[in-house]
């Protein structure tokens, strides 16, 4: 894949997943805006991609802002002539059940989240317009805001925001030549090593020990570079009829979600009333009715 000559920013870089795009961006030729709000963590994370031959700048700002986003676009423009590819990744947790949440736990997830990839997508979709050549949107999800997650009222809601974001913008930027789409990646992140099912296979790799296969194919769990070749991928040329897409990748596992869908439907003439649904649901619709959460299989002994 050569993404020579192309630019892009990726928010949130300066470690774990944002750092393995905009490593795998960088190896394939692509000169990258490097993101994050710790500075150091940016500064070596430009070191590690021009140490390796790549080109990269880094821009320490908080993403969430109009202002953050335009300086983001700026710098790219700034540096490097043009702009190529928005990945918009950078997010922050603060998990509490519903009852414990505090306003500003559920602000401040949603404001980095759902509003940072807002106002960084709008920034770059306002270059790529003048530009007149087209562009990428790649926004980052997660399988929280497909199935939900426990503990994390604000970041599923964020990230189910941001899939419709992808669905929306892939029709209203087809005529500009802009594709959008969703990334749903797993990968060993301080973000996954949380969840218990996943805290062994985590703590293997720290250790340097390879991951077994019901780990990177039943779980779609490995490293966060098994999930950088997608964002290429979605940058590139080869990827210009792919929009309006919600990809998963993880470990040896590449998929592709479904938009939401009717299961089942019914229709009674005059419309339904309180008791007419009660008669009917049990027949009808339960059996139907959807699950909620990541449903990760257990590995058999």
């Amino acid at each position: 894949m050569d993404l020579t000559g192309k630019v892009a920013v990726v928010t949130g870089s300066g470690r774990g997943l944002g750092l393995a795009y905009a490593k795998a961006l960088a190896t394939a030729g692509a000169a990258v805006v490097v993101n994050d709000v710790d500075e150091a963590a940016a500064a070596a994370a430009v070191k590690e991609i021009v140490d390796a031959g790549g080109t990269a700048v880094a821009e320490v700002v908080a993403v969430g802002t109009t202002e953050a986003a335009e300086a983001l676009v700026g710098r790219a423009v700034a540096e490097f002539g043009r702009l190529d590819a928005m990945v918009a990744n950078a997010g922050v947790l603060r998990d509490r059940v519903l009852w414990k949440m505090t306003d500003d736990d559920f602000d401040s997830v949603v404001h980095v989240h759902l509003r940072g990839t807002f106002t960084c997508a709008r920034a770059a979709v306002v270059r790529f317009r003048e530009q007149g050549t087209g562009g990428r949107l790649i926004l980052v999800g997660s399988p929280a805001g497909q199935r939900g997650n426990f503990g994390q009222t604000n970041y599923s809601a964020a990230k189910a925001g941001i899939v419709g974001f992808a669905r929306t913008w892939a029709m209203e930027l087809a005529r500009a030549g802009v594709t959008v789409n969703a990334v749903v990646p797993v990968a060993a992140t301080a973000m996954t090593e949380t969840i218990p099912a996943l805290q062994a296979y985590a703590a293997a790799l720290r250790a340097g020990e390879s991951m077994p296969p019901f780990a990177r194919r039943a779980l779609a769990f490995g490293t966060p570079a098994d999930a950088a070749g997608l964002v290429v991928f979605l940058a590139s040329d080869e990827a210009e009829d792919v929009t309006g897409q919600a990809i998963g990748v993880g470990g040896d596992r590449l998929s592709l979600w479904t938009h939401p869908t009717q299961a089942v439907a019914a229709f009674a003439d005059g419309g339904w009333d309180a008791d007419s649904i009660a008669e009917t649901w049990p027949t009808l619709f339960a059996s139907h009715e959807q699950t909620v959460g990541e449903r990760l299989p257990e590995q058999k002994s």
